[in-house]
């Protein structure tokens, strides 16, 4: 309880009880209220604007640490990106050129993720473009992890085949052919001996006498024993898997049937002079994936350096095909 006040009256020279009327009592408890009302939003304003409430740094803090961990993250996304394109480059040019495996298509490794509502329930915050960016791009990452991880399987399978696949490729030449001086006519555009004109030659030609021995040049199975008047006359096509096929034309005799599996070396037929021909030869090819390749460059089991580098110089040479 507040204690009484006293006043001196000058009048009756005596000390009296302070009174203070209810109107005078009403106007300083309003004023007391209104100035520390004013006194208090002053000190909130100031509060807030230069120092913020604790709620209000407690949320500046976790925006700054969140805005750390999404940098230390893009960080680490870009790294995964470097690495993974390592991966992919050693793909494509190391492990399935070791194996002659074609490339992954650069459309496969980089195909889209999901639709086009995939991201819509990130729209609508204020960082929603970094967010979905940042989805994106993890992603994308799936799904080219995806595809390398497929192909490693792929890689994987191939090294299992690998010795198969070694005694497969064709690795020597279908005649014997010591001195090299049996090729005829080389691959490339020479000329025909029939139309006089320049076209592809899609094999090589063995000059050889007739009923020379032919050798299967891997291992593969008999898919086609074709007997023919004209073009390549008697035919053996040996289909060595992993892509490769070898023609053997102009063939007098046949010495396996369709459907055989034949081993490297093994003898398969003879050498004629059946179809399109000028004279007794063999006529062989080596297709990869169906297109026909200098068979030259298969004849490495065959050949030493200096005989190689001799028989490159001979197919440079002009020459008239026999067929």
């Amino acid at each position: 309880m507040a204690k009484p006040k006293y006043i001196f009256n000058k009048e009756t020279l005596s000390y009296e009880k302070y009174k203070v009327n209810f109107r005078k009592r009403m106007f300083q408890s309003f004023f007391y209220i209104l100035s520390t009302g004013a006194f208090a939003l002053v000190f909130v304003v100031i509060i807030y604007n230069f120092f913020g409430s604790p709620k209000e740094r407690m949320q500046s803090r976790e925006i700054e640490y969140l805005k750390l961990q999404h940098q230390i993250l893009s960080d680490r996304i870009a790294i995964m990106n470097d690495l993974l394109s390592d991966m992919q480059k050693r793909d494509d040019n190391i492990y399935r050129v070791i194996f002659e495996a074609e490339p992954i298509s650069p459309t496969v490794r980089k195909a889209g993720y999901g639709g086009v509502d995939r991201y819509q329930n990130l729209l609508g915050y204020a960082n929603s473009e970094n967010i979905i960016t940042l989805t994106k791009q993890l992603d994308q990452i799936a799904s080219q992890l995806y595809v390398q991880s497929k192909s490693f399987d792929e890689v994987f399978e191939m090294a299992r085949n690998k010795s198969e696949m070694l005694s497969s490729i064709p690795a020597i030449q279908p005649v014997n052919n010591a001195d090299i001086n049996r090729i005829s006519s080389h691959f490339g555009m020479r000329t025909d001996p029939f139309y006089k004109v320049k076209k592809l030659h899609s094999g090589i030609d063995f000059s050889a006498p007739l009923g020379t021995e032919i050798y299967a040049t891997g291992d593969g199975t008999i898919v086609d024993v074709d007997k023919a008047r004209w073009g390549h006359g008697n035919k053996i096509v040996i289909d060595h898997g992993f892509g490769y096929k070898t023609v053997y034309a102009h063939l007098q005799k046949f010495e396996v049937k369709k459907g055989q599996k034949v081993k490297r070396g093994q003898l398969i037929g003879r050498v004629g002079n059946t179809g399109k021909s000028t004279a007794p030869h063999l006529h062989y090819e080596v297709r990869k994936n169906g297109r026909a390749v200098n068979p030259i460059h298969f004849f490495f089991n065959d050949l030493t350096p200096e005989e190689y580098e001799l028989i490159l110089e001979l197919s440079t040479l002009p020459s008239q095909t026999m067929d």
